[in-house]
């Protein structure tokens, strides 16, 4: 059972596998960090339905948090990312420093996206975002032959 690009999640499962809490989620959401694309909410009770993309992004955003990058500077740096590299936005690398944060572009671009700071202290590699997004979709999707065991045991009322 392999992951698509087509694929929906809820807000709930998309927390969970971008390892983030559904309040992160929720607050990203109605800031116009990463609205989902495939259903947003429309009032209360409605579901968001987050893309395959919208996980990638949310998991990119989460590693520059973790990175130490503050939110208002994700911020700026996504908005960048997203106009100039579109889906692609797994492809390049982030060169970290304090407050300022260069983007590599695979052919060794180098681009700085806050214009302030100095020295570099990492490289953060978003690469290896889409195969932990896709790890963890494959982990927390239950079988087909566990869904098709809670479906029989529903019908039989076991």
């Amino acid at each position: 059972m392999g992951v698509t690009r087509h694929d929906g999640f809820s807000g709930q499962k998309a927390a969970e596998i971008v390892g983030i809490t559904y309040r992160q989620l929720d607050y990203w959401a109605r800031t116009d960090l990463v609205r989902p694309s495939l259903q947003d909410a429309a009032g209360s009770g409605s579901r968001r339905l987050y893309s395959y993309q919208d996980l990638l992004e949310l998991k990119v955003i989460k590693t520059l948090l973790d990175a130490g990058i503050k939110l208002e500077s994700v911020r700026k740096v996504f908005t960048y990312m997203r106009e100039n590299l579109g889906e692609e936005i797994t492809s390049a690398n982030l060169v970290i420093s304090g407050s300022q944060t260069v983007l590599v572009q695979t052919d060794g671009e180098l681009i700085d996206l806050l214009k302030q700071g100095q020295g570099v202290l990492n490289i953060l590699p978003l690469g290896s975002v889409k195969d932990e997004v896709d790890t963890r979709i494959v982990e927390l999707r239950p079988s087909a032959e566990d869904a098709a065991g809670a479906e029989l045991r529903a019908v039989s009322g076991s």
